[in-house]
């Protein structure tokens, strides 16, 4: 029997719209941690490949939506977001990139030597900065994927 406060074993609870103040402060995050890779000097085509690679290894429908939309907006091309699976195998990303792709990889998977490996080869390409930033942004949309996904969050044609 399903009651006003218990929902239906097929519908999912849209966690943001049931605890919203919880959601806003999700969301002041990672606006902070975008201002903090604008601050550093990253260019939001970056950080959107971040946000769009993180969201891949999650399988968030929603948030791969969104951030495709939001990294066209920032010029970011149709062939490079279709290489980002495979961004190790190519030659089209900039070091930087590169660096920040590994470290959203190994914030998502949390893998210990992948972990040492994307820290050790960051030093090379990013400021001690850009690294903070480059990890907020990783934690920040992991986070957002776990609540679109839980909450099943529709995804529609734009």
């Amino acid at each position: 029997m399903t009651t006003a406060s218990t929902p239906s074993r097929d519908k999912r609870v849209f966690i943001d719209k049931f605890d919203p103040d919880v959601f806003r402060a999700l969301a002041r995050t990672a606006q902070a941690a975008g201002a903090a890779a604008s601050h550093a000097g990253l260019p939001v085509t970056l950080v959107e490949l971040v946000n769009l690679r993180v969201s891949q290894i999650n399988g968030c429908a929603y948030c791969l939506r969104t951030h495709t939309h939001a990294a066209l907006e920032a010029g970011e091309t149709a062939q490079r977001l279709g290489l980002l699976a495979a961004w190790s195998e190519t030659d089209v990303f900039t070091p930087a990139e590169r660096a920040a792709l590994a470290l959203a990889e190994a914030t998502t998977n949390l893998n210990g030597s992948a972990r040492g490996a994307a820290s050790a080869a960051a030093r090379d390409a990013l400021t001690d900065e850009q690294i903070s930033a480059v990890l907020w942004v990783a934690i920040s949309i992991n986070a957002f994927n776990r609540v679109s996904i839980m909450s099943g969050h529709p995804v529609k044609e734009a």
